[in-house]
């Protein structure tokens, strides 16, 4: 059967967790294979809103596995706490529905504590991130010094994890002006919370392989979007993880050879929250018009969106590093009305032109956007579910970005209603 990894194509909020959930539909198992919960999903099902964080789409429909890969980094109170959130709205979760890798990092307080020191230096540019402590977490991954899943389940091992984080930590937070961290009272917090997040823990490599092997469908989902990917995003306005398809494997355990299609999400124009480069950023009344009708609010820091019309350059180079099958295209209908619409086909830096975005920040920062224009549209588009609902030149909108991004639709969203979506291709089709 096969497996689809969704991945965000532009800078996040691009409409990932809507299309994740479309798809759980026929997918047996949802797995979340990187970042954190600073991610940001909102489902809207049957007139009811929910908003998720760190739980994958997949566990607002029963009789689905959701997954939290090795990939990820987890806040476990608050894991809990949205657990609770979303029980209270009628989704029942438990060990049956929902496993965490046992290999997983957790975020602990002084992680969130150094990332908001950090950006509120004004002696370094700020990056503008959630202060999550979705960074520093993982770095004590990589500098092997994290707390895991697994830490938990023995007392002697979680406190020599504690005491390695403190000697690294502390060190830091001296230099900051911050206090050291209470061993005692992170120990006993790290004690308290273990029986309740050990009820999920799980060898989760094992379960997706198995339930590969007996032609399970797996649905791998993926948080922000690849123009943060902290290789091949706009570095260091990047977050801290792979965001591209390929760490879907890395993220779950799970070998390359179990991806059959990667579906890329991309709105019909360009957000990003924070800071850093934005080419097609608009700051006149047509950038204030696509953040009111399209509600260009973050889910987690309910920060304005920038916005601008579509890049399709940026787009042409994502699908390229997370080797895009097909593009789910989101939130056609918020540019339903403008009597003209732009498309970014390339830069102008320094006289020459080019058709992708340059690695250097200087660089990226002196690109200008060269427009291609095409005649909007008078008529709705929003909650068509087919080709025939919509206007004709919204059909050679999304024609013309096919062409230019070089990648097919495969999916075409209409509205955040569940069913307002257009079906072109089918990514779990064999």
């Amino acid at each position: 059967m096969a497996n689809v990894v969704v991945v965000g194509a532009q800078w996040g909020d691009e409409g990932k967790g809507k299309i994740v959930d479309w798809l759980s539909e026929r997918a047996d198992v949802v797995a979340r294979f990187q970042g954190g919960h600073n991610a940001g999903h909102t489902l809207v099902i049957d007139g009811v809103i929910y908003k998720l964080n760190a739980l994958p789409s997949g566990v607002v429909r029963g009789g689905k596995l959701s997954v939290i890969g090795n990939g990820v980094v987890l806040d476990p109170w608050h894991l809990l706490k949205e657990i609770e959130a979303i029980r209270t709205q009628g989704v029942e979760i438990s060990p049956e529905t929902l496993m965490v890798a046992e290999n997983t990092p957790l975020i602990l307080p002084f992680h969130g504590e150094l990332d908001r020191a950090r950006e509120a230096q004004i002696s370094v540019a700020r990056i503008g991130t959630t202060g999550r402590g979705i960074g520093p977490c993982y770095e004590d991954k990589v500098g092997r010094r994290v707390i895991r899943v697994a830490d938990l389940a023995d007392d002697a091992t979680l406190e020599l994890r504690v005491d390695r984080a403190l000697i690294h930590h502390n060190a830091l937070r001296a230099g900051l002006g911050l206090p050291e961290i209470d061993r005692a009272a992170l120990l006993a917090d790290l004690r308290a919370i273990a029986p309740e997040l050990l009820r999920y823990a799980a060898p989760v490599w094992k379960v997706m392989t198995e339930a590969r092997r007996a032609g399970k469908r797996i649905l791998f989902e993926g948080a922000q979007g690849a123009l943060l990917d902290i290789d091949f995003g706009t570095y260091p306005f990047v977050t801290s993880s792979n965001t591209i398809a390929g760490q879907a494997a890395t993220g779950t355990g799970m070998g390359p050879g179990a991806i059959d299609f990667v579906l890329g999400i991309v709105k019909a124009y360009t957000t990003r929250v924070g800071e850093g480069p934005f080419p097609t950023e608009l700051t006149d009344a047509d950038g204030e018009r696509l953040g009111e009708r399209g509600r260009e609010f973050g889910t987690v820091t309910g920060r304005k969106r920038r916005c601008g019309w579509f890049d399709a350059v940026l787009v042409r180079q994502t699908c390229a590093t997370s080797g895009v099958s097909g593009i789910a295209l989101t939130k056609l209908d918020v540019l339903d009305g403008f009597e003209t619409l732009r498309i970014c086909v390339g830069y102008e830096l320094d006289g020459a032109r080019l058709d992708y975005l340059p690695t250097a920040a200087d660089q990226q920062a002196r690109c200008t956007p060269v427009y291609e224009e095409m005649p909007g549209w008078s008529e709705s588009t929003e909650g068509a579910r087919s080709w025939a609902d919509l206007p004709a030149n919204a059909i050679k909108y999304v024609r013309r970005v096919e062409e230019l991004i070089q990648c097919p639709v495969a999916l075409l969203s209409t509205s955040p209603e569940r069913d307002d979506t257009i079906l072109v291709t089918d990514p779990f089709a064999d």
